[in-house]
């Protein structure tokens, strides 16, 4: 059977990470078995003790701890060394995303096998948005990705990106924050691998419900993107 596996980057993420673990752990992804690997990004809160709970009573749910911490896209950049599965896909540990989702991601991935899979939140029209600001850096980043590289992306920054196991080793990613998210699409694009979008249901948070992501992570995603296009060799 193959398999896919599940990162979940988590920094003080208690309110919510055992519910989205619960979810994880459920669902059925037909014809893959699951591999779950959280990285704790030293959370202060009770997020580790709440996962070590987990890996105890799942064996296909590991545990990475870092000593300090490094951001989002560390977290990823640690998942991405260890990973064992044929697909590989983020799971935000906010429930900002269902898990459930990620069934359709890979019912998509095999009518488009060695594609990177995105699940677009722009694509439902159903979905809402937390703040204007944040609707309309998300038009932007998607305007300067597409100009940059060729794409029709309508999301460049979503959480869900299902990625083929051997590409996404190839990526050699490095950022440690949100500028993961363009550094993933820049490489991917580089290396002329097929994106595909598909809509997904999004059910965004607010600041005050623990909402990370801020402004000026727009310009460093800019920034990424420019960095990728002039600097990444794909030989």
């Amino acid at each position: 059977m193959k398999k896919i596996s599940i990162i979940i980057p988590a920094y003080n993420e208690e309110k919510t990470i055992s519910k989205i673990l619960k979810a994880v752990v459920s669902i059925d992804v037909p014809n893959y078995a699951k591999e779950v690997i959280v990285v704790n990004d030293a959370s202060t809160d009770d997020t580790k003790k709440i996962v070590e709970r987990f890996t105890k009573k799942n064996r296909n749910v590991k545990l990475i701890n870092h000593a300090k911490n490094l951001g989002k896209g560390a977290g990823i950049v640690t998942a991405s060394k260890i990973v064992n599965g044929d697909l590989s896909i983020i799971q935000d540990a906010d429930f900002e995303y269902s898990p459930n989702e990620i069934i359709r991601l890979v019912k998509a991935y095999e009518l488009n096998p060695g594609c990177a899979i995105y699940g677009s939140r722009n694509l439902n029209k159903r979905n809402g948005h937390s703040y204007l600001s944040y609707f309309l850096g998300n038009k932007i980043l998607n305007f300067v990705t597409n100009l940059l590289y060729g794409t029709r992306i309508t999301d460049m920054e979503t959480c869900y990106k299902l990625i083929p196991s051997k590409l996404f080793k190839k990526l050699k990613l490095s950022s440690k924050g949100f500028e993961i998210e363009p550094e993933i699409t820049g490489k991917i694009s580089m290396l002329n691998c097929k994106i595909v979008e598909i809509p997904i249901s999004y059910k965004p948070r607010s600041i005050e419900e623990g909402k990370k992501i801020r402004w000026i992570d727009g310009v460093w995603a800019i920034v990424e993107l420019l960095r990728v296009r002039l600097f990444f060799r794909t030989d």
